[in-house]
């Protein structure tokens, strides 16, 4: 397990200019970006929604606010796809931490928080069949206190498809997160629609949010494929 010191992470992940980076199993790897379709979903619009707000939020906050957010902003480092370091602003970093602390069920942090890191999510098992689904991190965290777990998942793939992290959209949160396997048959059905033996394949990305400060982990991916057990 590693602590990630600042909001932009130690390791390359994310999207830009046409490239995706993310981690699967310990391995990095950089794929060409893929584009949703251009139609907006509930989920989509609730997003939009979260920045707009934050947005408004922003410009109401007096000067001495924007300084400390603009001063915490300039030991922050962002690092795009390709490893290049890139800096931050004080108005995108308030977007980025209360962004999940607003998702999270907390208020809008008007000024910055002390940073802490976050703990990086461990390897994850997925067990996938007619009789159960669930997600379960292989190793508890050192400290759970305040932290979700968020897990995405794609919707169901052919066997021809071997990676399909980047169609995964998010299907559950949970709070303060252990080791014990979690159920998400019912969230991801009422997601992507239930699996089949034609499109059995799930890709999944997850990562840790600290609700207090915003900070988050880095993804971690994971995939499963659906089964039939006892005939059923």
């Amino acid at each position: 397990m590693k602590y990630i010191p600042s909001i932009a992470f130690e390791e390359m992940s994310g999207s830009a200019k046409g490239v995706t980076a993310a981690k699967m199993k310990g391995r990095k790897y950089i794929k060409n970006r893929g584009y949703g379709s251009g139609i907006r979903t509930s989920d989509q619009a609730k997003v939009k929604g979260v920045f707009k707000m934050l947005t408004t939020k922003w410009k109401s906050l007096t000067n001495e606010q924007i300084l400390a957010w603009n001063k915490l902003a300039l030991s922050q480092e962002g690092r795009s796809v390709l490893g290049t370091k890139a800096k931050i602003s004080g108005a995108n970093l308030f977007t980025r931490l209360n962004f999940w602390v607003v998702t999270c069920g907390g208020q809008v942090m008007v000024t910055p928080p002390s940073l802490v890191g976050v703990e990086s999510p461990s390897t994850a098992t997925v067990v996938c069949t007619n009789q159960a689904f669930t997600f379960k991190l292989d190793e508890a965290l050192a400290d759970n206190g305040g932290i979700f777990l968020v897990i995405e998942a794609s919707e169901g793939q052919s066997n021809g498809v071997s990676r399909a992290h980047a169609k995964a959209t998010q299907i559950k949160m949970v709070e303060e997160p252990t080791d014990a396997a979690i159920d998400i048959k019912t969230d991801y059905e009422t997601k992507n629609g239930a699996l089949s033996a034609a499109a059995p394949k799930v890709f999944f990305r997850y990562f840790l949010v600290n609700s207090s400060t915003g900070e988050r982990s880095v993804s971690m991916l994971a995939e499963a494929k659906y089964t039939v057990v006892n005939g059923g």
